[in-house]
């Protein structure tokens, strides 16, 4: 259906920034990968079964990369057992310990985020690369507002675009000049406008992959709210490889968030994309209630289609010709069904919910034998 085609729409095109492309694990970043989807665990790493849990859950969220605190000795040595039984690729959260990132790349971390000016000496930073390298790591370079240079305070006097980008460009040299390029960057804030400008600023200054994201951003309603708009400004110009939509909730929410922004921009789609109006007093059945179990018992889906739930027929009929599957509100509890646009049966009341996540359910393995049978004939 063109309601999934964007390329049919040129004035939802977006023209992503050129960045070269690097390997985190198996999992491309940059270039014209698709924009990967990251989280980070929340459970002592120590605390390998635990870990490994929330690891699982976010992977069913649909996580592309992982990240996990490495702050002390007991954690990198649960870190090869949290590798291995992970399906993403992890990055370990490099504080200020050089040995922690040895011992991290050692253990099979896909990429080591840190800030080369934190591990210490000249020496150190070196024995940390030279880790990397040998263990086939990328290094994420993390700039935070809340955590820059002093000397770099002292020049800007506070934190400002200008001093975050300095830190990121002082970190890269750091790299380049031991040979090593399998980096990206992020310029992080929890102030959107100095984020957004950081961000812009450093895309015009480098060639690699950004990893974007609005830092400490607010539990999940005014996480949400702040990270869209950083986060969606900044893709909407073609800004950013990678995001991490960092929320006071549960890592696979902020999973869950980062796809959302994507699939309303058209840059990836992922599961189910729900159409629903906020209801009012014509609707034909309880709206905000009927859309929650929806969004809760499809969340299994990975194939990307889409659903409208409208509550009347004002503009529940135009909204589902747009859909794969649409349901509006009707009179004496009998409402209409539409499939790929077209009105095709009623169905009751206490029978709708079910109904539709069988017709979804249905619907999305349609797509997947199609798609099977396509890639078995090519």
């Amino acid at each position: 259906m063109t309601a999934e085609n964007p390329s049919l729409r040129p004035w939802r095109d977006i023209e992503r920034r050129k960045s070269r492309q690097i390997m985190v694990g198996d999992v491309p970043v940059g270039g014209d990968a698709p924009i990967t989807v990251q989280t980070m665990t929340n459970t002592l790493t120590s605390d390998a079964k635990a870990t490994i849990d929330q690891i699982r859950r976010c992977e069913e969220a649909g996580v592309d990369i992982i990240r996990v605190s490495c702050p002390d000795v007991e954690s990198t040595a649960a870190l090869k057992q949290i590798v291995r039984a992970s399906k993403v690729p992890i990055v370990a959260d490099i504080h200020f310990h050089y040995k922690r990132g040895i011992e991290a790349a050692e253990a099979g971390a896909a990429c080591l985020r840190i800030n080369p000016g934190n591990i210490g000496s000249a020496a150190r930073v070196k024995e940390v690369i030279d880790a990397a390298k040998a263990n086939g790591c990328a290094i994420r370079i993390g700039v935070n507002a809340g955590s820059l240079e002093k000397d770099l305070l002292e020049k800007y006097g506070e934190p400002c675009p200008e001093a975050l980008v300095e830190s990121a460009l002082d970190h890269i040299k750091i790299l380049q000049d031991h040979d090593f390029h399998e980096y990206k960057v992020a310029v992080k804030a929890s102030d959107v406008f100095l984020a957004v400008a950081a961000y812009m600023q450093l895309a015009d200054a480098v060639d690699c992959p950004l990893h974007v994201g609005i830092t400490e951003a607010g539990g999940l309603i005014g996480g949400t709210v702040k990270s869209s708009i950083g986060i969606g400004n900044l893709l909407w110009a073609g800004v950013g490889d990678t995001i991490r939509v960092s929320l006071s909730a549960e890592p696979e929410e902020e999973v869950r968030v980062g796809y959302e922004m994507l699939k309303a921009l058209g840059l990836r789609t992922r599961g189910v994309r729900v159409v629903s109006c906020p209801s009012c007093a014509r609707q034909g059945f309880d709206v905000i209630r009927t859309v929650q179990t929806l969004e809760e018992r499809l969340q299994h889906i990975r194939t990307p289609l889409s659903l409208s739930v409208l509550g009347c027929v004002v503009n529940g009929p135009g909204e589902a010709r747009e859909t794969d599957i649409g349901i509006t509100g009707g009179g004496k509890g009998k409402h209409m069904v539409y499939l790929s646009g077209v009105t095709d049966h009623h169905v009751e009341d206490e029978d709708m919910v079910d109904h539709i996540v069988k017709l979804v359910e249905a619907k999305a393995a349609e797509i997947e034998a199609a798609e099977l049978a396509l890639e078995a004939a090519e």
